[in-house]
Parts: structure tokens; sequence; C-alpha cells
């Protein structure tokens, strides 16, 4: 793999999300092909339970929106898959931190499924909400969006070609030969675009991610503005209950001060700014 212009003949780190990834698909794809072998009847019935099949996801089978990611078609399509997890996946993941890619990651997958069902739909090419999708390359083209908006200019080697290209440049040569093989298969009487939409949404949704949410991420960005959100709640009470005080203390004979925080200002400015310890402090 090329960085910047310096060749290098290292691999990048299996990182901790990446590998655990790895894993759980080959797992998966252990056991399917095992159950394929030993029992086909009942390996259909966990390929339907656990593809996607838009009409099924319309009816109350949400599950598939993340299941279908982990289920893959012959030893060359999670082989390549993998590898090209591994190859781009690994340095977001080094960048971003394993919450964050993870997060990232499934944004991808049901982006990438929530694309091929509404495609699935629109009767392109003769597809039927019926059709059943599986792989996890909707997410795999996510990451490949991703990883040539972040690092463009980052040369890769197209292995087992003998000349490398820059990342941004590649990603642009794999969306358009995408954009133009979903053209071609939903051309009348063609059908089995459906794959090809899943790429394009898993696309779509990695810039998407990239480019709109919060750079910390949903779940960090989410929490902050929930913290944020509750603290204000506190600071209004605190003010509420400031100036309640003062009108009682009035009722009373006696003139107290808060500050535009709820914070007691004392009548001896030698305590002011936190000198009392006997006001509220902020």
């Amino acid at each position: 793999m090329y960085r910047g212009r310096t060749l290098t003949l290292s691999f990048p780190p299996f990182t901790k999300a990446v590998k655990w990834l790895i894993l759980v698909n080959a797992g998966v794809f252990l056991f399917t092909t095992l159950l394929q072998a030993l029992a086909p009847s009942l390996a259909e019935i966990v390929g339907a339970v656990l593809a996607l099949t838009p009409q099924l996801v319309v009816h109350g089978w949400l599950w598939q929106l993340v299941t279908y990611s982990f289920l893959h078609v012959g030893i060359f399509h999670i082989v390549f898959n993998m590898l090209w997890l591994w190859m781009f996946g690994a340095q977001l993941e080094t960048a971003w931190g394993r919450k964050k890619f993870l997060e990232f990651y499934f944004f991808c997958v049901v982006g990438a499924a929530l694309t091929t069902i509404a495609i699935s739909y629109t009767s392109l090419g003769g597809i039927r909400p019926t059709t059943s999708t599986v792989g996890a390359s909707g997410a795999i083209f996510g990451i490949l969006m991703a990883f040539g908006m972040i690092y463009g200019d980052q040369e890769i080697m197209l292995f087992p070609f003998p000349f490398s290209i820059r990342a941004k440049y590649f990603v642009a040569g794999i969306g358009f030969i995408e954009l133009i093989s979903a053209i071609n298969a939903a051309a009348p009487g063609r059908g089995g675009a459906i794959a090809y939409f899943a790429h394009l949404g898993g696309l779509l949704f990695g810039f998407i991610y990239v480019k709109f949410v919060p750079h910390k991420g949903f779940a960090i960005g989410a929490s902050e503005r929930y913290f944020g959100l509750r603290n204000s709640y506190y600071r209004w009470k605190r003010r509420r209950a400031a100036r309640k005080f003062e009108v009682y203390m009035r009722q009373h004979d006696r003139d107290v001060k808060f500050d535009e925080h709820g914070n007691y200002v004392p009548d001896d400015p030698d305590k002011k700014n936190g000198g009392s310890k006997s006001g509220w402090v902020n």
C-alpha cells in the first residue's frame, strides 16, 4: 500500500473493530456453509430470516436492516469484502476510534438497506420487494467513500496491477462503475440491479456521514446535546428559585441580589466573585 509518495510494503494493522467484524462475518459464513451441507432446509429458513427482504422489513422484520450484512454467497464474495474492510477500514478506525468507526459502519449498513428497500418498490428492472439481498458491500462502499474523502491524495496500490492511483480517483472510478452497472442492470428485462443500488446507497450514506454528521459522531454528539439541555434546565430552575427568593426576602423587608446565572451577590464587594463561602456557586 502507498502512503503519500512513499512506497511501503507493510500491511495495515488489524484494529479491534475491524478484527471482530471480520471474525463475526467469517464465523457466520462458516456456520451457514455447514448448515447448507448438513441441513439445507434449515439453512433456507435461516437465510430467509436474516437476509434483507424489503417486504418483510416493512412488515416489522427490522433486524434484517443489519443482519443481512453478515451473510455472504460464496467464498470470493466474503474474501473481497473482508479484504477491503481490512485495507481501508483499519485506517479509519485508527483515526476515529473504535466506537465512531462501528457507528459509521452500521450507519452505512442500514443506509444501504434503506436504499435497497426504496429501489425495490420502484420496480426498476423488474425488481420486487420479495427480492433478498445479502452481503456487507454497502458498508464496504461507505468505507471506500469515507477513505476517498479523508485521504483523497493518498496513493494506493491496485494489487495485483503494478501501479498506484490516488484514493479520490479510485473511489470516483468505483462509484462511476457501480452507477453504470446499476443503470444497465435496471434496463427492461434485465433485473438484478438491487445489489448495485445497495452499493450506491453505501457510497451515499458514507458521504452523508463524513460531510454532515458531527465530528465526534452521533452517540457522543447526542450525549453532549442531552447533557447540554439538562444543564440548561437546571440553570433555569436555579434562576427561577433565585427570583422567588428575592421576592420572598423583599416581603420580609430584606434585599438580596442574584446575578443573571442565579448566583448570590453579597452586599460586601470584597466577597463577590466567590469570596463568600455562603454564596451560591455556579
